[in-house]
């Protein structure tokens, strides 16, 4: 398959691939004149690539997944720290978000006044130790 139908196939623009390609997360199987050829498995990789990239993996952690020869090998334990990072990340954000909430419907007069919100804006804090 070439590269403009990989295009259409995948909804990855041509300069992705190209780019994947010199990151050797895919590999193009030759060339029909100046376009690149593409074996059909590339859209499963590109799949792959694309469900990594969604959970928060780097493009060089997603490479690490795939064997010399381009398949899949992977660890089943990255992909649970992976999932222990996301909650983590899901708890955060959910207080964030519960913070958010009450400060959108807090009674106090001034936020700097309320006691939640303070509590949400000393645990903004980059450096803070939370217990």
């Amino acid at each position: 398959m070439d590269i403009s139908e990989v295009v259409r196939r995948s909804g990855f623009p041509a300069s992705t691939l190209r780019y994947y390609e010199e990151k050797g997360l895919i590999a193009s199987t030759g060339r029909r004149g100046l376009k690149r050829l593409f074996a059909p498995g590339v859209l499963d990789t590109l799949a792959l690539i694309s469900l990594g990239r969604s959970a928060g993996f780097s493009l060089d952690e997603i490479a690490g997944m795939f064997s010399a020869d381009g398949k899949a090998q992977i660890d089943r334990q990255v992909l649970s720290g992976k999932a222990d990072e996301l909650d983590r990340t899901i708890r955060k954000l959910s207080a964030m978000r519960d913070g958010l909430r009450h400060a959108a419907n807090c009674p106090a007069s001034d936020h700097l006044a309320c006691s939640t919100f303070q509590r949400l804006m000393s645990n903004a804090l980059p450096g803070k130790e939370r217990p």
